[in-house]
């Protein structure tokens, strides 16, 4: 197939994982768009939002809409690296033996991923980004595709550990879950309080999603557009030649080089999934705050007077 008749096969599949989340999920079309840009991107995502939202509900339904292997990992203060890794055992004959923890699937769903201590948060670092873990000296690849969906509460911190700037960094989107609107909340309870149940298809084999983000990579970029994504992650840095008053004023510190490579990765994920041969610099505004909210690190003087992650990105086009 041609990587052209592979863009419109792409378009095709995604329009009916939409309509087979849908199913499930009512409303919430900008996450669910953030979600599969990161999985078709290779990248991680963390959904930040209040309770009872469905934050669980979601990743669940993607997973089976993505037929991929879920593994749901619920984080509290005393979990330990091993209960997300596994361990080895000594077994009957007396030799060492490694049982596989939850990390080895597809998709991890990271529970509530600020309750547990860096130590155990960092246990994911090394399986986020070079897609394998070392335990006990050996060496083990993850099955692929894989990515991490963590979720976070904003309002409770009692008992949290932020999350640090280095695992921050590996999600490629962080993703604001709001309330629904009241259409969308009646429609909800009408749903989920009769006996009906819904079944969600899987639609793509664990081979297709990996064709889909080699072909993504492969779909060729402009200059002009590289240029855009590299000066707006400039832009945030506050010692930065490029950086406004605007900047100057509100951030301690901006993004990273891995903030490029995201935008730009996701920019062509956001053109490929809308039947395009090569992204613009649309595409790159239109991943822009998802991608950057989570990498720039506001000052007292943004908490004092009210500005938010998404005004200062605004100012950024």
């Amino acid at each position: 197939m041609s990587d052209v008749a592979a863009i419109q096969n792409l378009v095709q599949k995604q329009k009916a994982l939409k309509e087979e989340i849908a199913k499930i999920i009512v409303g919430q079309d900008d996450v669910v768009n953030q979600i599969v840009l990161s999985i078709f991107s290779g990248g991680h995502a963390l959904l930040v939002g209040v309770p009872g939202l469905a934050k669980t509900l979601m990743v669940n339904t993607i997973s089976q809409a993505l037929g991929l292997d879920f593994k749901r990992i619920q984080f509290t203060p005393d979990l330990m690296p091993s209960d997300i890794l596994g361990s080895e055992i000594l077994d009957e004959s007396r030799s060492f033996k490694f049982l596989k923890g939850p990390i080895f699937s597809n998709i991890i769903l990271a529970d509530e991923i600020n309750r547990t201590p860096p130590k155990t948060q960092a246990a994911l670092l090394e399986a986020m980004q070079e897609k394998a873990v070392t335990i006990a000296g050996h060496h083990y690849k993850l099955d692929l595709p894989f990515f991490v969906l963590a979720t976070q509460n904003p309002i409770e911190q009692e008992g949290t550990y932020p999350l640090p700037e280095a695992q921050l960094d590996r999600f490629m989107f962080a993703i604001k879950l709001d309330y629904p609107s009241f259409a969308e909340e009646v429609q909800v309870v009408k749903s989920t309080t009769t006996d009906f149940t819904v079944k969600v298809n899987p639609l793509f084999t664990s081979q297709e999603i990996i064709d889909f983000q080699q072909l993504i990579r492969r779909i060729p970029v402009a200059d002009n557009v590289i240029e855009y994504a590299v000066t707006l992650v400039s832009k945030t840095r506050p010692d930065n030649l490029l950086a406004t008053a605007y900047i100057k004023n509100y951030l301690d510190w901006g993004a990273g080089p891995r903030a490029s490579q995201n935008l730009i990765l996701a920019a062509k994920t956001n053109a490929a999934l809308n039947g395009k041969y090569s992204p613009d610099i649309e595409d790159v505004q239109a991943v822009a705050t998802g991608i950057l909210r989570h990498r720039i690190i506001k000052n007292y003087k943004a908490d004092a007077e009210g500005i938010s992650e998404e005004m200062i990105i605004k100012t950024l086009f």
